[in-house]
């Protein structure tokens, strides 16, 4: 079989494929999924939402001791309990991040101790004092000691003063907690000649961390971490220590965040060593390193995070073209023998690639093989990503030497690719419907005022990624404009996708032109700089042939990176496979049918579930079919219908990802299947002119609110409310979508952390007890976004209080309400 991918500009000469080999004998051990945390992953209890965080099966994360001053919020207790309930593993507390500035500001150890002293009780009296981990020092090497440096009188000098604090600061946090898991040194990097004296040290005064914990934070990490893990786990062996567990708790740069393509080569070389590892935190906290648009949104990193949580079994031995070299095509691979599922997630290079997987086991797979491959594509860090698109889905025979080869062409350096092989059935799976597509460069197109700027490479490894390294900025003259000369194979509507930033601090606008026509207006929602990329979905209308696509200024100023054509061949959809879905219980892998999605069937009976995690583009209905023998019950935002096999539903999804449970008595269950843009129909909308306010809460006009005005001075007062009356036409569980904006932040001075601040709002239904929400910061005052609430409403007349006591709330524009079966 061969994969052909969607076009990435002007063919090339073909080169030979690169070869990337599977071997499904080799075991590595259990697949750990240890390389999936961030350093200030979470912001609130919220953001993220619990439906984008429980789908990636977090191991650990790094946050701040609370009332920690280094930031505004992270605090690590105060995200547990939505960490813990969505499944995560292990927080990490970085005790010095209660310093206000960095580098930490040089008090003394005497001004240090009280602090750890107050953040270990703290600590040890909370319920789960077991799953925090503290990390008594951060970058010791260049903050507060001078472990580095080439003098070795000042090193031996500056490292003696460190072990002494090391042994000090150990001592205080057991004589609290004395089954305290102490993490350290936590050096910028691998320094072997500090880390030989330090273990040295520890194990001969008995203050052994218990985690080893390292920065791999260069490009260059890509090509020696391999060798800075094999020295240490020997310098272990040479000194009788260990082996330790490992937490690289600082990893990769800007310009690999949210990027599958440079992910899967960080998260393969970690995962084959078994070690675990958060990605760093270079911008604003709560969105898991740049994975997660807004607070529920998946792009195209969280859906490689999502793939990498779906393997399970064993991982197995990869052997890419060129081992342990920066961005090349790398890969990971696991078996699962009691699923009868491998998986191979592969990406980093360009071009063409043969994936062949060796050793496949006749007696799980038997003589052939169904072969499905998905592509996950970068979208930017603020960039919406659908669900990933099927490009292929092929039966193979297994080869007479237990072979089977996955060609692979036109593959694309930014993207993550997934294999999945199952045993083959009767009957073909269907065809996956792969639109024509075309990517075209901003900085490869006319251009009138506008300057090219590179962005994110090796050499600067923590500049912004940027789609072939470069963008189009500076586009803020009256002229400016940049035109794109694209051409389409037939008449028809097109998707446009534009990856942008908006440096404006407030919605920015272009007039989008076709070969000279009537300008429309495409409006931007605001970023968090300029490079920090996102994405504007749009649909043209062309006909078959070339045209000029121009996009010349408007108000304010907008940076341009790549625009996306493709071809609309109807509504969205996409169908979800069951076998690779989440499973609850221990239901059954039949496949004996290659049918349909070609994956088999997941077979549950009582006690059994699978969760699927579904996309939708927006707020509102989308039609859902259960491609099930028997009926199911399906569980959405607290409420459940039961589904006939085959039969549409009608149901509300909120904009993102949304977590469907699917049970039964006893069914087989193929896949379940979405379709749809995101009706309104059915809906109830209600402006914020049309609450009635109290105790200073005031409607304030705005041209960015739907109707000209928002609610504002909300709250901050337990008297500040504002409630709305609602018509429901049927009692039941309802999506209540408030509409807001904030920009709440806290200027720290940060070196490059943006600070921004959540608000919340507590809201109650009718007579009922409120419920705190939290709304994430919008980037601006004017841009509104949306955050989805399940409600109960009687039939009729139903109050929806907001308010906050204690803080402000966020604006709120409107809000909708729209019942979760239509």
């Amino acid at each position: 079989m061969a994969a052909t991918l969607p076009a990435a500009g002007p063919a090339t000469a073909a080169a030979e494929p690169q070869r990337l080999t599977v071997d499904l004998a080799a075991s590595e051990g259990p697949v750990m999924l240890g390389a999936n945390g961030a350093l200030y992953g979470l912001s609130d209890d919220g953001v993220p939402s619990d439906a984008a965080l429980e789908p990636l099966k977090i191991t650990s994360i790094s946050q701040k001791p609370d009332g920690g001053a280094q930031h505004p919020n992270g605090d690590a207790m105060a995200v547990s309990d939505a960490f813990f309930r969505n499944g995560g593993g292990e927080i990490n507390v970085m005790m010095q991040d209660v310093y206000a500035k960095w580098p930490y500001e040089n008090l003394g150890i005497e001004d240090y101790l009280p602090k750890v002293d107050k953040i270990t009780k703290e600590i040890s009296a909370h319920p789960n004092s077991d799953r925090f981990v503290y990390i008594p020092f951060n970058e010791p090497d260049f903050i507060w000691y001078k472990l580095n440096g080439s003098d070795q009188a000042e090193y031996e000098a500056e490292r003696d003063r460190f072990l002494a604090h090391w042994k000090t600061v150990y001592h205080r946090i057991r004589a609290i907690d004395p089954d305290a898991t102490i993490a350290g040194p936590n050096e910028t990097g691998y320094y072997p000649r500090f880390l030989r004296d330090f273990l040295t040290f520890a194990k001969r005064e008995n203050v052994l961390p218990q985690i080893m914990t390292w920065h791999e934070l260069s490009s260059g990490s890509l090509r020696d971490f391999q060798g800075h893990y094999d020295n240490y786990r020997a310098l272990e062996r040479e000194l009788g220590i260990g082996p330790l567990k490992i937490n690289i708790d600082e990893y990769a740069n800007r310009r690999d965040l949210s990027v599958p393509g440079q992910l899967v080569q960080w998260v393969s070389m970690f995962e084959r060593n078994k070690v675990y590892a958060n990605m760093a935190y270079w911008d604003a906290a709560g969105n898991m390193s740049g994975h997660v648009v807004r607070s529920n949104i998946p792009n195209g990193g969280w859906w490689f995070f999502r793939w990498y949580a779906g393997m399970t079994g064993d991982t197995v031995r990869v052997t890419p073209p060129q081992p342990n070299t920066i961005d090349t095509l790398q890969g990971l691979a696991s078996l699962d023998t009691s699923r009868r599922q491998a998986q191979v997630l592969l990406g980093g290079s360009d071009g063409d690639s043969d994936v062949v997987v060796r050793n496949v086991p006749r007696s799980v797979f038997g003589r052939t093989v169904t072969a499905t491959v998905a592509e996950a594509a970068w979208s930017g860090y603020e960039g919406q990503h659908a669900t990933p698109r099927v490009l292929a889905r092929t039966k193979v025979k297994v080869a007479a030497d237990g072979s089977v080869t996955v060609p692979l062409r036109g593959l694309h350096k930014m993207s993550a690719y997934r294999i999945v092989l199952t045993p083959g059935g009767a009957g073909t799976p269907s065809a996956p419907s792969v639109p024509w597509s075309a990517s075209y460069e901003a900085e490869n197109a006319a251009i009138t005022d506008g300057k090219v700027y590179t962005q994110g490479t090796v050499g600067n490894a923590n500049g912004y990624a940027a789609s072939g390294t470069k963008d189009v900025g500076s586009l803020n003259q009256a002229g400016s404009k940049v035109e794109f000369t694209v051409s389409v194979p037939r008449d028809g509507t097109y998707d446009l996708a534009v990856l942008y930033g908006n440096q404006s601090g407030a919605p920015a606008t272009q007039k989008l032109s076709v070969d000279g026509g009537a300008p429309v207006t495409v409006t931007y929602p605001s970023t968090e700089n300029w490079t920090y990329r996102a994405k504007k979905d749009l649909t043209v209308p062309l006909a078959a042939g070339s045209h000029v696509l121009t996009f010349a200024k408007g108000d304010r100023e907008v940076t341009l990176d790549r625009v996306d054509l493709t071809a609309r061949t109807g509504a969205p959809s996409a169908s979800y496979e069951a076998t690779l879905a989440d499973i609850g219980g221990r239901p059954s892998y039949d496949y004996s049918s290659s049918a349909g999605v070609g994956t088999g069937t997941l077979v549950l009976r009582s006690g059994d579930r699978a969760v699927f995690d579904v996309y939708a583009p927006r707020d509102g209905y989308f039609t859902v079919v259960p491609r099930t023998s028997a009926p199911v019950k399906l569980a959405l935002h607290g409420e459940t219908v039961t589904a006939a096999p085959g039969r549409p539903l009608r149901l509300y999804l909120v904009a993102g990802n949304n977590r469907v449970a699917l049970t039964a008595k006893h069914a087989a269950v193929r896949s379940l299947d979405v379709s749809g843009d995101g009706s309104t129909a059915g809906t109830l909308s209600y402006e914020g002119a049309s609450a009635t306010l109290a105790g200073g809460a005031q409607l304030v006009e705005s041209a960015h609110a739907s109707a000209g005005s928002y609610i504002g001075q909300l709250g901050n007062g337990a008297a500040s409310t504002a409630e709305f009356t609602v018509d429901a036409p049927r009692a039941g569980r309802y999506l209540l979508v408030v509409h807001y904006a904030h920009n709440e932040r806290r200027d720290n001075g940060h070196a490059y952390n943006t600070d921004i601040m959540s608000r919340t709002a507590d809201i109650a239904v009718g007579g009922g007890a409120p419920r705190k929400v939290t709304f994430k910061n919008t980037w601006s005052w004017d841009d509104y976004w949306t955050v989805g609430v399940p409600v109960d409403l009687r039939k009729g007349s139903n109050s929806i209080r907001f308010a906050n006591a204690d803080a402000w709330a966020p604006n709120i524009d409107r809000i909708e309400l729209g019942r979760v079966v239509g």
